[in-house]
C-alpha cells in the first residue's frame, strides 16, 4: 500500500506531463521511501528503472545493460555494452518515438564505481538528451554526496536539474494514513518511535499495545529495529565507534560541543566535525533559539545539538543501557525499565507534532496570523535573571507573534500553564501576541475560564489536532 507523498507525485507529475527534457535530482536519508515514491510515480509510465550497485563499473555497467534489455522486452541474459556511452545511447534511441523515463537509483554508488559518469551525463545531456522528451531521476541516499556532488557548484550536473526534491520522514498527518483507524495517542507514540519513517511505520502492528510494539521491534535482539540506527551508522560513516558515542551523548542530554566533548573524551574541535557529519546525515540538527539573525548564528554560543531523528532518540537513550538484558531475553525487564521514562521522550516528539500542526495550519490560514517562521525559543529572563524556554514562538516581518507550550501528559493542563505562558510572553516586544496551549487530553475548568475571556488566547487538544 502506498500512502503519502501527494505533493511530491503531484509536482513529478507536472513536470511528466511537459514535453522536453525534465532531470529531477531525488535525495533522503535511508529508508525515507525514496524507491517507493519513484515505483508509484512510474507505474503507468514507460520508464527505465536502474540501481547503482556498490561494485565496480563493470558490474554496474552488466546490470545497466540488463535493465535496458528488459525494457526492450528481452529474455534471459542482455549483450552488455561497451561502454556507458553506449548504453546512453540506447537510451536516446528508446526516446525516439515516446517518452521515456530513465531512474538511476542509488546513484551515488554508479559515480563511486565510475568517477567519470557525472560528465559523461553533463555531456550527454548538453548535446543529445536536452532536445529529446526524456523524463531523468537521479536518485540517492547519500545527502552529501547529492548535494555537493550533483547540486553543487563545483558537479558537473551543476544547472541540469529541473527540480530537486528532498524527501522528509512523514508528518503525523501522513503517518495516519498508514493507521487510519489508530488511536491518535497510541500512533503519536509509534510516530516518536519510529520517526516518521515509512519502512519502520510498517513494522509496527495496528493489533498490538504500545508495550508489544516496543518489546517485538526494538527489544527482541532478533527484531528488524533492534540494531537499525547502529547499522545505517556502519553504511555511512568510518567511524562508528566514534559517531555512537557522539549521538549516545547528545541522547542523554549533551547538546552543548563542550559537553559532548567530555562526555566522549574527545577534542572539541574534532566534535564539530563530527556533528556537522552527522547533521549532513539528517540524523543531528543544530538549533538557535527563535529570532536569531542569520548573521547572529555563525558567532551564537546560544546553538545547541539535538537528536533530529526520533528513533535514533529512543533508541540511543534507552537501548544501549539495556543492552545485555535483551540479548539474554530479558526484554520484559528491560520494558519496564524504559516505561515510565515515555511521557518524558514524547514531549519533544509532541513539541515537533505540535510544529507540523501550526504549519499545516498556517498554509491552509487558519491561524489569526500568516507567520514567516517558528521554533523554540530559550534565554534569559531579565526579571529573575534565570535562564527560561518557550516551546514554541511563531512571528512575521511585521512583528506579531504567536507563543505556544506543548503538554504530553495524562492530567488535564491547568491554569498555571496558561498564566506561564502569558508571563514569558511578556519577555517579546509585538505588534501583536497571541497564546497557545496544546493538550494531550485537555484543560481544566479554570483554565477553560480564563481562556473564555481571551479572544487571544487559544486552547488545542490532540484529539482536535488530528481531527479534520
Amino acid at each position: 500500500m502506498f500512502v503519502g507523498r501527494r505533493s511530491e507525485l503531484a509536482m513529478m507529475q507536472r513536470r511528466y506531463r511537459r514535453h522536453g527534457y525534465e532531470c529531477v535530482v531525488l535525495y533522503g536519508r535511508r529508508r525515507v521511501g525514496k524507491t517507493a515514491l519513484i515505483r508509484e510515480f512510474i507505474r503507468d509510465k514507460a520508464a527505465i528503472f536502474f540501481t547503482g550497485m556498490e561494485t565496480t563499473a563493470q558490474e554496474n555497467l552488466d546490470s545497466f545493460s540488463q535493465c535496458i534489455y528488459d525494457f526492450q522486452g528481452g529474455h534471459g541474459t542482455a549483450p552488455v555494452y561497451p561502454d556507458f556511452q553506449a548504453a546512453f545511447d540506447a537510451v536516446t534511441g528508446l526516446a525516439e518515438t515516446r517518452k521515456l523515463v530513465l531512474v538511476i537509483d542509488e546513484f551515488p554508488y554508479l559515480a563511486k564505481s565510475y568517477p567519470g559518469i557525472s560528465s559523461l551525463l553533463q555531456v550527454q545531456i548538453d548535446h543529445v538528451w536536452k532536445d529529446r522528451d526524456i523524463y531523468l531521476i537521479l536518485c540517492g541516499s547519500s545527502m552529501s554526496f547529492m548535494e555537493k556532488q550533483v547540486l553543487g557548484h563545483q558537479s558537473p550536473l551543476f544547472g541540469r536539474r529541473t527540480a530537486q526534491l528532498k524527501l522528509q520522514p512523514f508528518t503525523i498527518f501522513e503517518a495516519q494514513e498508514f493507521f487510519p483507524d489508530m488511536e491518535p495517542e497510541k500512533l503519536a507514540v509509534l510516530y516518536g518511535l519510529t520517526g516518521g519513517i515509512p519502512l519502520y511505520l510498517g513494522q509496527m502492528s495496528r493489533d498490538a499495545t504500545i508495550d508489544e510494539d516496543v518489546m517485538e521491534n526494538f527489544l527482541d535482539p532478533m527484531a528488524y529495529l533492534f540494531e537499525e540506527p547502529s547499522n545505517l551508522l556502519k553504511q555511512e560513516v568510518r567511524e562508528p565507534a566514534t559517531y555512537n558515542a557522539i549521538i549516545q551523548a547528545v541522547a542523554t542530554g549533551s547538546t552543548k560541543v563542550s559537553q559532548i566533548a567530555t562526555k566522549t573524551g574527545l577534542e572539541a574541535s574534532a566534535c564539530v566535525v563530527y556533528l556537522k557529519n552527522l547533521i549532513g546525515l539528517g540524523i543531528i540538527k543544530k538549533e538557535y533559539p527563535f529570532g536569531e539573525s542569520h548573521s547572529r548564528k555563525s558567532h551564537s554560543r546560544k546553538s545547541i545539538y539535538l537528536l533530529k531523528d526520533s528513533l535514533f532518540r529512543f533508541w540511543y537513550r534507552f537501548i544501549p543501557t539495556h543492552y545485555s538484558q535483551i540479548q539474554n531475553g530479558m526484554a520484559e525487564v528491560a520494558w519496564q525499565r524504559i516505561k515510565p521514562h515515555l511521557p518524558d521522550f514524547m514531549g519533544q516528539v509532541f513539541e515537533d507534532i505540535c510544529l507540523q500542526w501550526l504549519w499545516r495550519e498556517n498554509a491552509d490560514g487558519r491561524l489569526p496570523f500568516v507567520f514567516d517562521d517558528a521554533g523554540r525559543w530559550w534565554g534569559g529572563d531579565p526579571r529573575t535573571h534565570k535562564q527560561t524556554e518557550l516551546d514554541i514562538v511563531a512571528g512575521n516581518v511585521e512583528g506579531e507573534r504567536l507563543f505556544g507550550e506543548c503538554k504530553w501528559r495524562n492530567e488535564l493542563v491547568d491554569q498555571d500553564v496558561l498564566e506561564l505562558l502569558l508571563y514569558r510572553g511578556g519577555l517579546f516586544q509585538a505588534s501583536r501576541k497571541e497564546y497557545m496551549i496544546f493538550a494531550k487530553r485537555g484543560f481544566s475548568e479554570r483554565c477553560l475560564r480564563e481562556a473564555a475571556g481571551n479572544e487571544h488566547i487559544h486552547l488545542v487538544t490532540f484529539a482536535q489536532m488530528m481531527h479534520r
